[in-house]
C-alpha cells in the first residue's frame, strides 16, 4: 500500500496529529495488516483507537465481502488475554478465521493497542445476519469490559460456554461414544524460527482448518505467559497457515528446544482435545482442568507411545468427561501417580466395574508384602483404596446408564476390602504390645466389624461414607507384653482403625461410627451382652436406632460373633413389637424443619426426598419382617421388590418407588460427583449454571442445555411430589 495515499486519508481524518507524529506511526504498522486494508479503512481504525477509554475499551466494524465472507475489525487495549477471546468468540459465532493480522501498536503515548483484522467465512448452517452482528459487538465489548477490571477467568468462562454450546450444536448430536461430526482429528505441522525476526520467535502452524483451534492454543499460550504479538493467518482451500510472533512475557525469545517441543506437544492435544468438549458437562471446567493436565504431561518426559495413546479418540472422549465432571475427580485424577496413572486410564474399559472382593485382595496383598513397616503399610493401603477407587468411578463415568447396581457393589466391595485389611494390619501391630485377647479359657476373644446405612445395604455411591460398629465377644485379658483388659484392647483396635483408613475430604470414605449404642458418648466397641441388652425391647436404643439396625451386616471379622449380633438384631428389629407412628412422623418432621434451608430442596432430607422412600421401606420392614423373612434385608431395593411381590405396597405403587427411588439415588450420585461431598445434597437453583451442568452429567441436555435443565427440574418435581404422597399416604393410613 502506498504510504502518501496512507498519509492523505489519515490527514483527512483531522485527528490532530503532526505530519511526523502520521510517518512514525506508518512506520510502526505491520505491513500485512496494511495489506489487507484500504488507506480508508487504516484511517478510520486509527480514528477509532483514539476514541477508546476505560469506559468503552472496543471499538468493531464490520463488513460483508461477499456471500458468507466478511471482515472484522476489533481495536481495543491490548489485554493479555484478548486475541483469545476475540477468536473464541468468532468461532462460537459459527465463524471461521480464514485470514487476517493482528498487530500492537503504540499511537502516541499512553496504553497499547490492538487493531486486529480477520476474515471470516460462515460456517455450515449458521447465520451472521444484522442482529447476529448486533449481538457479536455487545457480547464482545461485554468480554473487554471483563478484561479491562482484570477478570480474565470470567472471561474465558464466558467465551467456553458459547464456544461449546455452538461445538455441540455444530456436531449435531453427542452419542455416548463420541462425536458425529469427523474428520477434525487432522495432524498439524508446527516449526519453530528464531532467525527470522530479531524480536519475537515466529512459530508456523500448518495443517487441516479446524475450528476454534486458534481460540484453544492462544489460550494454552496466555496460559502459560507466552505473549502473543502479532498474527498472519493465511487460507488454501481447507489449508491453514498461522504465524504466531511470540515472546515469553517478558520478552525473551522461546530457544530452549524443551520449552519448543512442550508447546508442540500442546499445540497437537489441544487441537484434538477441543472437539471433545461437548461431552464435558461443564466445558470450562474441562478446559481448565485440560489445560493443568498439560502442565504435569509436559514436565514429564514426552514419549510417542504416551503421546499416541493421547490423542486416541477413546481417551480424548474419557478425558473430556473426566475433567469436565468434577473437581473431586479431578482431585482424585492428580492424587494418582502418573506412573499408574496411565495405565488405569488404558486398561479401565477392558477390566470389570465389579472385579471382586478376591481380585481387589490379592492385587492389595501383592503391594502389602513390599513393606513392612505399619506406617508404610497404612499409605499402600489407602494408595491402593485412591486408585481402586478411581478407577470404578472412571468405569462407572465412562458407562454412567443402567450401571447403578454394579458401581455400588464395586464401591462395597472395596471398602470390605479395605477395612477387613486394616483389621488384619492394626490387630497385627497392637499385638507387639498387648499380644492377643483371651477370655478365661483361653480362647480368641472374637470380634466382628459391621457395615451400616450405605455400607450396610451395599448401596454406596460417589463420595460417601462408611459406617462402622465395632462388637466384641466377652470379657478377656491380653497375653502380650502389657497384659490390658479385652475391652479397654477392642477400644484401642476400633479408633486405630478408624485413624487407619484416610478420609480425602468430609463424607469420602470417611469412617463414622455415631450409630454405635450410646452415640458419640458410646465406647467405640461395644462387648456383644452390651449390644444384645442396649438393642432390646427393654433396652436403651431409640426408635430410630431400632429403624437404623435393620442396615446392620458383618463385613468383616468373626463370623460366628457376627451371625449372634444378626440374630439379635433380628430378634429385636422385627420382633412384632408395636412402632410408634407419631414418633416416627415427628421425626421426619424433625428433619424436614431442621435440615433443610428455607427455599431450598434437599434431594434427602425434603418432602419427597430419597429417606421417604427409604423410611417407608423400613417401617413396612418392621411391621411385617416377623411373618415375611425374605424382608430381612439390608437392600432398600430389594425390600421395595419384596413388598410389592406380597401386595404390601400394590403393584403400580411399588414399581413407581423403585424407579423414584434408582433416580433420587442416580440424582445424588450427580450431585455428589462434583461436589465431593457427601453431606451437601442442596439442588442448585433451576435457572443457575450449576444446575444445567448437572443436567449435563445426567444426559438430559445435550444440543439444548437450558431445555434440558428444564426437563430434568419438572421431572425432579414431579418424582419427589409422587414419593411425598405415597409416604403421606401411609401415615394417613397408619395413624
Amino acid at each position: 500500500m502506498d504510504k502518501n495515499t496512507l498519509f492523505k486519508a489519515i490527514k483527512k481524518r483531522d485527528l490532530g496529529f503532526e505530519d511526523a507524529e502520521i510517518r512514525e506511526l506508518l512506520g510502526r504498522m505491520d505491513g500485512d495488516y496494511l495489506s489487507h486494508c484500504e488507506p480508508s479503512e487504516v484511517a478510520m481504525h486509527i480514528e477509532m483507537s483514539q476514541s477508546l477509554s476505560p469506559k468503552k475499551p472496543l471499538q468493531v466494524c464490520l463488513s460483508e465481502e461477499g456471500a458468507g465472507h466478511f471482515k472484522v475489525g476489533v481495536i481495543a487495549y491490548d489485554y493479555f488475554y484478548a486475541f483469545s477471546v476475540i477468536c473464541g468468540l468468532i468461532s462460537a459465532f459459527g465463524l471461521n478465521i480464514e485470514g487476517g493480522s493482528v498487530q500492537t501498536v503504540s499511537i502516541r503515548r499512553g496504553r497499547k493497542k490492538i487493531l486486529d483484522l480477520f476474515r471470516v467465512r460462515v460456517l455450515g448452517e449458521s447465520c451472521f445476519n444484522a442482529e447476529e452482528q448486533t449481538y457479536f459487538k455487545r457480547a464482545l465489548a461485554h468480554l473487554m469490559a471483563l478484561l479491562e477490571k482484570g477478570d480474565f477467568r470470567g472471561a474465558r468462562a464466558n467465551v467456553n460456554q458459547k464456544l461449546v454450546a455452538y461445538i455441540a450444536r455444530m456436531s449435531g448430536s453427542v452419542s455416548d461414544d463420541g462425536l458425529s461430526f469427523q474428520g477434525l482429528l487432522f495432524p498439524i505441522e508446527i516449526h519453530f524460527e528464531n532467525n527470522r525476526s530479531p524480536q519475537w520467535t515466529v512459530l508456523d502452524i500448518y495443517g487441516k482448518d479446524t475450528p476454534a483451534f486458534l481460540y484453544a492454543f492462544s489460550n494454552a499460550l496466555a496460559m502459560r505467559n507466552i505473549y502473543i504479538h502479532k498474527i498472519k493467518i493465511t487460507h488454501e482451500g481447507d489449508e491453514i497457515h498461522d504465524r504466531l510472533y511470540i515472546s515469553k512475557r517478558h520478552g525473551k525469545k522461546i530457544v530452549k528446544v524443551s520449552d519448543q517441543q512442550a508447546l508442540q506437544v500442546a499445540a497437537v492435544l489441544i487441537k484434538q482435545f477441543i472437539h471433545f468438549l461437548p461431552l464435558a458437562p461443564d466445558p470450562m471446567m474441562a478446559m481448565t482442568h485440560f489445560d493443568q493436565f498439560l502442565d504435569k504431561i509436559l514436565e514429564m518426559r514426552q514419549s510417542q507411545p504416551l503421546i499416541g495413546f493421547l490423542q486416541q479418540q477413546e481417551t480424548l472422549n474419557l478425558l473430556a468427561r473426566l475433567f469436565g465432571t468434577s473437581n473431586f475427580l479431578w482431585e482424585d485424577f492428580l492424587r494418582v501417580r502418573f506412573d499408574t496413572l496411565f495405565p488405569i486410564l488404558a486398561r479401565y474399559k477392558s477390566q470389570a466395574l465389579a472385579t471382586g472382593q478376591t481380585q481387589m485382595r490379592q492385587a492389595m496383598q501383592r503391594r502389602l508384602r513390599k513393606v513392612r513397616a505399619f506406617e508404610e503399610k497404612r499409605k499402600v493401603l489407602n494408595d491402593y483404596k485412591d486408585e481402586e477407587m478411581f478407577r470404578i468411578d472412571l468405569r462407572h463415568l465412562h458407562e454412567p446408564r443402567g450401571r447403578l447396581k454394579a458401581f455400588s457393589e464395586a464401591l462395597s466391595d472395596l471398602a470390605e476390602v479395605i477395612v477387613a485389611a486394616t483389621y488384619r494390619i492394626c490387630k497385627t501391630h497392637l499385638k507387639e504390645k498387648y499380644g492377643t485377647p483371651r477370655l478365661k479359657n483361653g480362647k480368641t476373644v472374637p470380634f466382628s466389624i459391621f457395615g451400616f446405612g450405605k455400607l450396610g445395604g451395599r448401596e454406596l455411591g460417589y463420595a460417601s461414607d462408611i459406617e462402622l460398629l465395632f462388637v466384641y465377644g466377652d470379657k478377656g485379658r491380653t497375653d502380650g507384653p502389657e497384659v490390658i483388659d479385652a475391652g479397654f484392647y477392642f477400644e484401642k483396635l476400633s479408633q486405630e482403625m478408624t485413624r487407619f483408613i484416610d478420609a480425602r475430604q468430609a463424607g469420602i470414605f470417611e469412617v463414622d461410627t455415631r450409630l454405635r449404642p450410646y452415640g458419640t458418648s458410646g465406647a467405640f466397641a461395644t462387648s456383644f451382652q452390651q449390644f444384645k441388652r442396649y438393642y432390646s425391647e427393654n433396652g436403651q436404643a431409640a426408635p430410630f436406632e431400632r429403624q437404623a439396625l435393620i442396615k446392620l451386616r458383618l463385613i468383616a471379622g468373626s463370623h460366628a460373633l457376627g451371625r449372634l449380633c444378626e440374630k439379635a438384631r433380628d430378634d429385636f428389629v422385627y420382633s412384632g413389637a408395636p412402632w410408634d407412628m407419631d414418633v416416627a412422623f415427628d421425626l421426619r418432621q424433625q428433619q424436614m424443619a431442621e435440615l433443610v434451608p428455607k427455599g431450598r430442596v434437599n434431594v434427602k432430607y425434603s418432602q419427597g426426598g430419597i429417606v421417604d422412600i427409604e423410611y417407608l421401606a423400613q417401617y413396612l420392614q418392621i411391621k411385617h419382617g416377623r411373618e415375611i423373612k425374605v424382608l430381612r434385608t439390608v437392600s432398600t431395593l430389594k425390600a421395595l421388590k419384596v413388598l410389592s411381590k406380597h401386595q404390601i405396597l400394590s403393584g403400580e405403587r411399588g414399581k413407581a418407588l423403585q424407579k423414584n427411588y434408582l433416580f433420587l439415588r442416580t440424582l445424588i450420585d450427580a450431585m455428589r460427583m462434583v461436589r465431593g461431598n457427601a453431606r451437601d445434597l442442596l439442588l442448585p437453583a433451576s435457572d443457575s449454571e450449576e444446575f444445567m451442568f448437572l443436567a449435563r452429567r445426567m444426559a438430559y441436555a445435550k444440543k439444548d442445555w437450558r431445555a434440558g435443565s428444564m426437563r430434568l427440574s419438572e421431572e425432579i418435581v414431579m418424582r419427589m411430589s409422587e414419593i411425598h404422597q405415597q409416604y403421606q399416604s401411609f401415615f394417613d393410613l397408619s395413624r
